[in-house]
């Protein structure tokens, strides 16, 4: 099935939920609302036309209005996350897109749909502190537990200069 064929039965299905369909870039995405990202996931799964069965990589993304430096970024701007689906009985992929305000990055947990996203979303939350709401375990998962120097993979990260009383040669 079509990225627009799948588009337009997530539209039908789920109204405003389901914001746009971008064909711009080389691997089309559907943008979803991020509090329902859960429930369109568990229909991509569920429906017998779509049988997406397999998450095959969930990934954090820092928008910041293309700023490379940390003192460029303005306040503002988007943490986006996105999910590459498969149907291993269908044989098609699609790709959803969320985006979440730097301030307040909540994101529906899909976990319980798809066990795979475990890490993957202790990861965006641990580099990039995008909230996983209902996530069963949101906990660090690649900085130290103490770790209280921002999330690395933010345009606005500063390195600190000590960690634990130590100096951090960069």
């Amino acid at each position: 099935m079509k990225t627009e064929e799948i588009f337009q039965n997530l539209k039908d299905k789920f109204g405003d939920s389901v914001i746009e369909l971008n064909t711009s870039m080389i691997e089309p995405y559907i943008l979803v609302n991020p509090l329902e990202v859960d429930k369109i996931s568990l229909y991509l799964r569920d429906n017998e036309l779509l049988q997406f069965n397999n998450l095959m990589v969930l990934s954090g993304v820092d928008d910041a209005n293309g700023k490379k430096n940390a003192d460029d970024i303005i306040e503002g701007g988007t943490l986006s996350v996105y999910y590459h689906l498969e149907s291993t009985i269908l044989n098609h992929i699609v790709v959803l897109k969320v985006s979440t305000p730097r301030e307040n990055p909540e994101v529906a947990s899909v976990e319980p749909i798809w066990k795979s996203s475990d890490w993957h979303e202790r990861e965006a939350y641990d580099m990039f502190g995008i909230i996983f709401l209902n996530h069963p375990d949101l906990r660090r998962i690649l900085m130290p537990y103490d770790w209280e120097g921002g999330y690395p993979l933010r345009k606005d990260y500063k390195s600190p200069e000590f960690y634990q009383g130590m100096k951090v040669n960069y």
